[in-house]
């Protein structure tokens, strides 16, 4: 379901819109809960590129993605080098 509302996100407002990218967001949520962790985590790189396109690299929205990726990755130290600049 996560999956076809994300596709006709993409379809009706492009892949960077704001509403695309939470669906991108919740889609890795699932994933994470299922143990799907690399497919969680690209979902949740692809979010994070998309929130630094649309609302710029130092956003609350793009910092939560990036702890998001940190943890599907099971990284236990986070930089922010390079995503607040």
């Amino acid at each position: 379901m996560i999956r076809r509302a994300l596709e006709g996100y993409e379809k009706v407002l492009g892949s960077e819109h704001p509403h695309t990218l939470t669906s991108v967001s919740n889609l890795a949520i699932l994933l994470r809960d299922q143990r799907k962790y690399k497919n969680a985590e690209r979902m949740n790189r692809r979010a994070l590129e998309g929130s630094k396109k649309m609302l710029g690299s130092g956003a609350l929205a793009s910092i939560s993605n990036l702890a998001s990726v940190t943890v599907d990755s099971h990284v236990c130290e986070v930089t922010f080098a390079g995503l607040l600049t």
